[in-house]
């Protein structure tokens, strides 16, 4: 939203027990979004935990010339087997690897956040550094090796992702 674009998040639980696998629905806009269900052909999908590959369809809905962004150590050619992607674009990037060395802890959030704006170009890095830095510095004032890492984070996945 900082960034002048409008956005739209929410998660979808379903029954299970905790733990289970969730979907999170986001939008990204230029325009003001009127609509508010979930998303049933995205032209983005992000898999935080690789694991997910093997038990959910997680390129479902997701049209030819969609995306996929996994965190993972597996090479593209593997990734787009194991999902079964036969079109689109298909990226990697070890989100989890990132945030341990630079975080400390295999939070792959924040890394992320930063292939995802490289994948796609809908944000501009150093806008969402900028308000990153902004947000995480009133959350973690008394930690200033949290906000540096996470920013550092964000950076290396950048420049680290691989399609």
């Amino acid at each position: 939203m900082s960034t002048g674009k409008f956005i739209q998040g929410f998660p979808e639980y379903g029954p299970e027990r905790m733990g289970a696998p969730v979907a999170s629905f986001n939008r990204i806009s230029d325009k003001p979004i009127t609509l508010h269900c979930g998303i049933t052909n995205p032209d983005i999908v992000v898999v935080l935990d690789p694991t997910l590959m093997g038990t959910v369809n997680v390129v479902e809905g997701l049209g030819p010339n969609g995306i996929l962004l996994v965190n993972t150590t597996k090479s593209v050619p593997e990734v787009c087997k194991e999902a079964g992607l036969c079109s689109g674009k298909a990226y990697v990037v070890d989100a989890s690897g990132i945030a341990k060395a630079a975080i400390g802890r295999e939070i792959p959030n924040t890394p992320m956040l930063g292939a995802l704006i490289k994948v796609t170009g809908m944000l501009d890095l150093e806008a969402t550094i900028k308000d990153l830095e902004k947000k995480l510095s009133k959350k973690f004032a008394h930690k200033p090796e949290v906000i540096a890492g996470n920013l550092e984070a964000v950076k290396r996945a950048y420049q680290e992702v691989k399609e």
